[in-house]
């Protein structure tokens, strides 16, 4: 299924310089599987280089103070293992906003959908995963400096945008939160817009202090893919360079 998404992905996307971080979403694939390839498609070219991917997606199932870790030596899909990155895990540990807690990630999709589509368009890489709860932009931000690496490094954001709104108002919602990413305007993007906002407002602070570039490259929601329209989920993929 994931490889037959990414094949879907229109070639002009995918032949676009490899981004240095995305944002994609984080439902279930027939979902939102279509929109998250569109930014996992930019990948390929940049398979042999990247070497290390920072991932962050907002806590669904347990209340996190701060950004979680796991304990854990490798993440497990069908399609093999992923080790973790203990020597970047140990560039952030002595932060007072990051900790280690299983529990965050014991039963957290948001970060695991993304990890089939990785496995699928990289080589060989190494993995920072980190559940995020109760933080600001700042402390996400302060994360991301100290991970920020070269090229080898990818910073990949989960979220999904507004929720359970009917068709129009989700499109019209989806694209004003659309324009506040592009323009990186980390500080106007709240909740209801993305669930998945605490890390991607760390994100945006952080592009905007690095000079990166934000462009919206899939924007579609599960009225456009496999549900009704009268109670949608927004999905946006977005590259920043």
């Amino acid at each position: 299924m994931v490889e037959q998404m990414l094949a879907d992905v229109d070639p002009a996307i995918a032949s676009d310089s490899p981004p240095k971080a995305i944002i994609a979403p984080h439902a279930g694939y027939i979902y939102s599987g279509p929109v998250a390839a569109s930014a996992y498609a930019s990948l390929r070219q940049a398979s042999s280089v990247i070497s290390r991917v920072v991932l962050l997606g907002p806590a669904h199932r347990v209340p996190v103070h701060g950004l979680a870790l796991p304990a854990s030596d490798a993440f497990a899909t069908p399609l093999g293992k992923i080790e973790i990155d203990r020597e970047a895990v140990e560039q952030i540990r002595g932060l007072p906003q990051v900790r280690v807690f299983d529990d965050a990630h014991t039963l957290e999709h948001s970060l695991e959908v993304h990890l089939p589509f990785l496995q699928s368009v990289l080589a060989d890489f190494q993995l920072v995963p980190l559940v995020v709860g109760d933080a600001s932009a700042e402390e996400v931000a302060e994360v991301l400096e100290r991970l920020w690496g070269g090229p080898e490094t990818l910073i990949v954001i989960s979220s999904d945008l507004s929720h359970y709104h009917d068709y129009q108002t989700a499109r019209q919602m989806d694209s004003a939160t659309s324009l506040a990413i592009e323009h990186l305007a980390y500080d106007e993007i709240h909740f209801d817009q993305a669930c998945g906002r605490t890390p991607v407002s760390g994100l945006l602070l952080q592009a905007r202090k690095r000079g990166l570039k934000g462009k919206t490259i899939d924007l579609r929601n599960s009225g456009d893919t496999a549900g009704p329209r009268n109670q949608v989920v927004g999905y946006g993929a977005y590259v920043f360079h």
